[in-house]
């Protein structure tokens, strides 16, 4: 979990939810957006690896994907119950109802969208992938994003990766999310009585 600000540019009154494809940016961008609304980050790929006690691509070859996204959505829905944060969820959070019911019941979601090939140059970096260990990386993240793009679409909010500091994605969010009516408080408005 990361920690918040000590002074944050907003008081959020909602989780927020990360959505899209491994090597978008949900995490990395996460942990930027969280301290600038005042809110815990969680990785939930962390979160599953700490309640399981073993790393993501064990659980996979362990368990296998169904069991995985079973165990996903019990975490998933355990941070959504809790208190305001945000959360970068696997990319394929998502293909469980489950956990798409709760997203959008609970939270402002957001799809962080990204081109294939970054999407392909950032995920094939570490070998940690359970998806991708098998196959031509790019076929394989682009048949999945063929799967997945009617799930990612269903989020609130859909932002383009931008190119240069990640900083520059997080403004983008915080533009769109200054505009979801009763979400977001200033600093300012929210010590005014």
């Amino acid at each position: 979990m990361g920690q918040t600000r000590k002074h944050p540019d907003y008081q959020c009154t909602r989780p927020v939810v990360l959505v899209g494809m491994m090597g978008a940016g949900k995490t990395t961008v996460g942990r930027r957006l969280a301290p600038r609304l005042g809110l815990p980050f969680f990785d939930a790929d962390s979160e599953i690896e700490k309640a399981a006690g073993m790393c993501v691509a064990d659980l996979f070859q362990l368990h296998g994907e169904k069991s995985f996204r079973d165990g996903e959505a019990k975490v998933i829905k355990r941070l959504l119950k809790g208190p305001p944060h945000v959360l970068a969820t696997g990319g394929g959070a998502v293909t469980h109802p489950a956990t798409r019911k709760l997203i959008s019941k609970e939270a402002i979601s957001i799809w962080i969208r990204a081109e294939t090939d970054t999407i392909v140059r950032r995920a094939t970096r570490r070998g940690t992938r359970p998806l991708l260990k098998t196959g031509d990386p790019q076929e394989t993240i682009e048949r999945l994003l063929d799967e997945r793009r009617e799930f990612y679409a269903s989020a609130d909010i859909h932002i383009d990766s931008q190119p240069g500091p990640h900083e520059n994605t997080v403004m983008l969010i915080l533009e769109k999310l200054e505009n979801w009516p009763g979400l977001l408080a200033t600093r300012e408005d929210a010590f005014d009585d």
